[in-house]
């Protein structure tokens, strides 16, 4: 989906898809110590051990640019106090090794963490749960997004802060659409409307695509536009296969196949290193915040916009909010100061914002979000404006093998026009019923 332009480009677009955002090299921002916004424990050990300040193992599996910011914020942080000495380490394959270590014994002491991961591994022990240390330094829920804390929670209890947040909304291109006297569409018919009025074939060659169907995982997204809820009540089985899953694939056949707005493999049919939307072959597009700076950077005679996802036929409203976090782990010798460092990058304006102008990434601390550098720039409204309906995945531990390894792969048959809607609903739900069932928590 995120193709560059160029041997740079492409580079710069690797860390897009590992990291879920774009970043450049911006380091303002105060930093305080942990003790201005974070009182020591009450009868907590001391920090140092043997006169010599404790150290931490920092996990994580950003490289290049991400591994950067992660170790300005590190060395911010170690520069702030003379008590503990936090390490960056690099780990691909890093929850493998995660599990591994945890199970024999030993752990990292913070992790960069997916947080739909939490429901899957806080079961398993290997987290530490942070609620005591919340209630204690005074550190309030309501300064985060409750979706991001849902997803950071498991049986009651909480195990990290959130790191980013995320969801996607409508990028548009502004030149294509003044040539067609078009407005950003608002609803479901307003963009089948758009996307038939911005297509442009030759003959059988598209050479502009209205939209793009290139991910079948958005399927979520549009579901919640339709009034629908992924699982049932009892959140142990899916609930797609009805009239509210049948109206999303009957618009995604109207556009494809009737409107036909995109063809399949588009994308990857404008040769190496060509971005369909940054050379405006791509009238709209579902993307996220991650994005901007390369369409602003590669895009130079780019002129796009951003709006909330459309609604549905009944005025609904849906997005999928994803994102990441820092949490301990179970096995850590050094949990408190874990915590203090946690807290420092997390709880605190300054040092949240330091990192989000860095890495160009939506705080998950709304106090953060009152700095001019989100409220004066227009682009980021939209993703704002998005996040307060944005919802998680659901807390299941078998939805994310669910959603790939059973919806997924049959609604790219539905796209590929290798089976019908009905049929396509009726196999992920059996599908996708019994990798529930088989993957479900056990006690």
């Amino acid at each position: 989906m995120k193709k560059w332009m160029g041997l740079a480009l492409t580079s710069v677009m690797l860390l897009s898809i590992l990291a879920g955002c774009s970043s450049n090299n911006d380091k303002n921002g105060a930093v305080s110590s942990p003790g201005a916004s974070s009182p020591a424990a009450e009868g907590s050990s001391p920090n140092e051990e043997n006169g010599k300040p404790v150290e931490l193992t920092f996990w994580g599996d950003w490289g290049g640019e991400g591994q950067k910011q992660f170790e300005t914020m590190v060395d911010a942080f170690n520069k702030s106090q003379d008590k503990i000495r936090v390490k960056y380490v690099l780990q691909q394959d890093m929850i493998t090794k995660f599990l591994t270590a945890a199970t024999s014994g030993g752990s990292p002491d913070i992790m960069f963490w997916d947080r739909w991961r939490t429901n899957l591994y806080a079961p398993k022990n290997v987290l530490h749960p942070i609620d005591e240390y919340m209630e204690r330094d005074g550190i309030s829920t309501s300064d985060y997004y409750d979706e991001a804390l849902k997803e950071l929670s498991h049986g009651g209890k909480l195990y990290g802060l959130p790191l980013t947040v995320d969801a996607r909304a409508l990028f548009y291109n502004k030149k294509l659409f003044a040539e067609a006297n078009l407005q950003p569409p608002t609803t479901w018919e307003e963009l089948a409307t758009a996307a038939k009025k911005l297509t442009k074939w030759n003959g059988n060659k598209l050479e502009v695509a209205g939209f793009s169907f290139a991910d079948a995982g958005l399927f979520n997204m549009y579901f919640q536009q339709a009034g629908g809820q992924m699982l049932n009540a009892a959140n142990d089985a899916t609930d797609f296969n009805n009239d509210k899953g049948l109206s999303v694939l009957n618009l995604w056949d109207r556009m494809l196949n009737q409107d036909k707005v995109y063809k399949l493999g588009f994308e990857q049919g404008l040769g190496e290193g060509q971005d369909a939307f940054v050379t405006g072959k791509l009238a709209m597009q579902y993307t996220g915040p991650w994005m901007l700076s390369t369409y602003k950077k590669y895009g130079k005679d780019l002129e796009f916009g951003i709006v909330p996802p459309p609604v549905g036929p009944n005025g609904d409203k849906g997005s999928v909010m994803g994102g990441f976090g820092l949490v301990i782990g179970e096995g850590s010798k050094h949990k408190e100061e874990a915590w203090q460092f946690v807290k420092w990058w997390l709880a605190n304006k300054e040092n949240y914002l330091m990192w989000s102008k860095m890495s160009l990434n939506i705080p998950g601390y709304k106090p953060a979000l009152d700095d001019p550098f989100f409220k004066d720039d227009p682009a980021w409204k939209p993703f704002l404006d998005t996040l307060e309906f944005a919802k998680i995945r659901p807390q299941h531990p078998g939805y994310s093998v669910m959603e790939g390894d059973g919806l997924v792969p049959n609604l790219q048959l539905f796209l590929e026009g290798k089976q019908d809607a009905a049929a396509t609903l009726k196999k992920a739900q059996e599908q996708g019923d019994r990798l529930l069932k088989d993957n479900a928590e056990t006690k």
